[in-house]
Order: C-alpha cells, then structure tokens, then sequence
C-alpha cells in the first residue's frame, strides 16, 4: 500500500560507502587540497565521513599512519618507465619530474615525504625499485645505484618540499620579496666589490627559474654517476 497523497513522503537518504581504508585515504586527500595538511587529523576525516574518529581506527591506527597512506596513494599515479640503457638518465628526471607534479598537484604532501625516513608502502616501494633499476641500467653497481638513489631522493623530496611551501600559502610572497630587497639594498651598503658574486645571483632565484633549477640539479647529479661508470 501507499501513503496517503497528503502526508509528506519520508526522505530515503543514499547509503554511505562502507567503510574502507582506501576511503579514508581519498577523503584525507580530499580535505588536503580543500583545507591543507594541518588540517588533516582523524577526526576532520571522520567527520568528512559522517562517522566517529573510532571507526576508522580499525582502517587505519594513527594520524601518522593515515598521511603516509596518503603520500603513497599521491605516488600511485605517477608512471614508472620500463629501464632503458639507451635512455635511462632521461628516464630518471621523468620519474623524479613525475614525483614532483604528484606531490605538487597535493600541496602539502611534500612534507609528508620529508618526514618519513623510510617509507614502505607499496607504491613507495615500486618508485625505489624502479628508480634503482634505471640506475642499475645506466651501469652503475647495486652500492652506487643505492647511494645514488638516495640523493635523487632527497634532492627531488626537498625541491618538491619547497616549491609545495609555496603552493600551499606557507610562505609570503611578499615577506621572500621583502627579505631580498633588503639583502639587495645591505649590500649595496657595504662599497662597490662587496659580495660582488653574491649580489649578481638574484635574478636566477624566482618562481620563473624554478624548473631550470630542479633540471639544472638533475643533470649535476646524474653526471657525478655517468662519471662514476667510466
């Protein structure tokens, strides 16, 4: 039977998703390009969620646990080549541009990647293996494709770190702007020849050279390993 055409019918709600640990991971994203990284806690999730911070604890166990399922999800889309020996240092800066525009496109994130020393999620593992690979590839040893690995690694991290500052309002465009007027304008106190170097190198450090700088490191780093296989 139906309801009497004159009472007001009851309002079906839709189901809420169940549930899940990749759940919670995309709804932590969601509220980090909405609202930042230190906004991101278990409780503003669950509440995202339309649920208790103690449901989720059985998904995932920390806030900790939650930001580097976070990085690692990031990491996902970015492409891993197949090792080429003909072009594998280019196909090393594709992977570590990719890994910048990821964690880019998430500001925020980058942070996460500074802070975990050793991160072991599966996608993190896939980047590593991949990046040692092309390493390995290019002819290097399985000591000096570590150790190179290792600075690739954190040279992209704190360029990614950086420029993610600055994505997510962290720093003041206007107080960097300031800070180096007043370098400019010290030095220019200090006599004609004072810091002559130093004083020349402003124009090279703008959101313009941003990228040539990254490759610039790139090719600094790759070409100490070339030199090591010779």
């Amino acid at each position: 039977m139906t309801d009497p055409a004159w009472r007001t019918p009851p309002v079906r709600r839709a189901a809420k998703p169940r549930l899940s640990q990749d759940l919670i991971v995309r709804t932590g994203l969601d509220v980090l390009l909405a609202e930042g990284l230190d906004a991101v806690s278990m409780r503003r999730v669950a509440q995202a969620l339309e649920t208790g911070p103690a449901s989720l604890y059985a998904h995932v166990a920390t806030k900790d646990e939650l930001v580097e399922l976070m990085l690692d999800r990031v990491l996902e889309d970015v492409p891993l080549p197949v090792p080429d020996p003909a072009r594998w240092r280019e196909q090393v800066k594709e992977l570590l541009r990719g890994q910048v525009r990821a964690m880019h496109a998430h500001p925020g994130i980058a942070r996460v990647a500074w802070q975990v020393m050793v991160p072991v999620g599966p996608n993190a593992l896939r980047h590593g293996e991949a990046t040692l690979s092309l390493l390995r590839a290019g002819g290097l040893t399985l000591r000096q494709a570590a150790y190179g690995c290792d600075a690739l690694t954190l040279y992209t991290k704190a360029f990614a770190y950086e420029g993610g500052m600055w994505l997510s309002g962290a720093v003041d465009p206007a107080d960097v702007a300031d800070r180096g007027r007043r370098m400019t304008e010290y030095i220019g106190s200090l006599g004609p020849g004072a810091f002559a170097n130093m004083a020349g190198t402003e124009e090279f450090f703008t959101a313009e050279t941003a990228d040539e700088r990254f490759e610039f490191g790139l090719d600094m780093l790759l070409g100490g390993l070339v030199a090591l296989t010779a």
